[in-house]
């Protein structure tokens, strides 16, 4: 067994939109990611999903009403909630899902990010 540090990690790549897995829990991904703008409008029909801040501010938009997060919060998103990402500044965020769940859920498209092991 050896320590992750998340900072080592987060510095190994820049592409915002793109986690990266850095660990594994039972049938979890824990990832890393960096966001910068909005993302694309999704929802994930099978699985919640787990958003935990590491550095900057970001904010979870839902069609009822947004949430936002700095260092240290977290905020999990019920499976099936249509949310948009949005990050006015670069961030830093942990994210954990089950194994396999598509970064843009429901939507594909161009930020669809193949999962890579760092």
């Amino acid at each position: 067994m050896d320590k992750i540090n998340l900072e080592e990690k987060l510095s190994l790549f820049d592409e915002p939109w793109s986690p990266k897995v850095v660990a594994s829990l039972n049938d979890y991904d824990i990832q890393v990611a960096k966001a910068h703008g909005e993302f694309v409008w999704h929802k994930h029909d099978e699985t919640d999903e787990f958003f935990l801040m590491v550095k900057g501010r970001l904010t979870i938009q839902m069609r009822d009403g947004s949430v936002e997060l700095g260092p240290g919060e977290m905020l999990v998103v019920p499976k099936g909630v249509e949310h948009c990402p949005r990050a006015e500044e670069a961030v830093e965020v942990l994210l954990i899902e089950p194994r396999g769940t598509v970064n843009t859920g429901d939507a594909g498209g161009e930020l669809t990010a193949a999962k890579e092991r760092i």
